[in-house]
């Protein structure tokens, strides 16, 4: 097992971006502290209900674990379960039906906390952290299947073959999907299931020039769903163009394929949050 000295890194330098999509809310948020970064991507119930000020579950999911995450006071396991814990309480206070899954709200989150030799991280859902190295090679933390890859690759065929309305049309195969929470893929979402899909781990920051967080936003749009996304563009493009020129390629994509037939996507742009970390080793 790795073990960090706790003396934090003073040369460190970051970027953030967050952006809303083209839904009315923005449920993505960042956290940005002195030595602990995340990123979090509320998911809305599907039952669309809204709360106090227009607020959507998925954005009170997903600031209830940034403001969790946010007291950097226990281990990065033990703040996960605190905001998994929060967001069951926040539900139960709004009545919300937890007796339908597909009412409950949900977010994804990747965070990092940095040390002066090494990282602390944890991942859940479609939240990535990215660790790029000197020669540009990098390693993605907590890897794993896309959650959505059958659902887009419904939508792939769907879009070739007729122009009817996509989200109707596989409104069954995205409850689906949902239901799957804590199944076959983890996010936070109160149930204690929510638990054993969290991955997390110790890094050592020899050789790393930076360090990547963000929601599945950023993704640069595929035109074949991928089980397993490969980011060598993506982390090219990053090193040549940088946080914002990487944004900025992403929305041009997108902006050619407004009905998100060419590129499968459930709109045509989703929301960003996004961190860069050079460790300044």
């Amino acid at each position: 097992m790795l073990h960090f000295n706790t003396k934090k890194l003073d040369r460190m330098e970051t970027e953030h971006i967050l952006v809303q999509g083209s839904s009315e809310i923005n449920e993505d948020t960042l956290l940005l502290g002195k030595d602990i970064f995340g990123v979090f991507d509320g998911a809305t119930s599907l039952n669309g209900t809204r709360y106090s000020q227009s607020r959507t579950g998925g954005m009170i999911a997903s600031s209830i674990a940034c403001s969790v995450f946010s007291k950097n006071c226990f281990p990065l396991v033990e703040l996960a379960k605190g905001a998994n814990s929060a967001i069951f309480e926040e539900m139960l206070a709004h009545g919300v039906d937890l007796s339908a899954r597909e009412s409950y709200w949900s977010t994804s989150a990747a965070v990092v906390r940095i040390h002066e030799a090494g990282i602390e991280w944890i991942q859940t859902g479609d939240s990535f952290i990215i660790l790029i190295y000197n020669d540009n090679s990098y390693k993605v933390l907590g890897e794993l299947a896309d959650q959505d890859y059958e659902t887009l690759s419904i939508w792939k065929q769907e879009a070739e073959q007729s122009s009817f309305l996509i989200h109707q049309a596989l409104k069954e195969q995205i409850k689906k999907t949902r239901d799957g929470m804590n199944r076959s893929y983890g996010v936070f979402n109160g149930e204690k299931e929510a638990e054993h899909f969290l991955r997390s781990g110790l890094e050592y920051l020899e050789d790393v020039q930076e360090i990547l967080i963000f929601t599945d936003g950023l993704n640069i749009p595929a035109e074949i769903p991928e089980r397993v996304k490969n980011f060598d563009t993506l982390v090219e493009l990053y090193l040549s163009l940088g946080l914002q020129g990487l944004k900025k390629h992403i929305r041009e994509i997108e902006k050619e394929d407004p009905a998100c037939r060419k590129y499968p996507r459930f709109k045509c742009h989703d929301d960003i949050a996004a961190i860069s970390i050079r460790p300044g080793l």
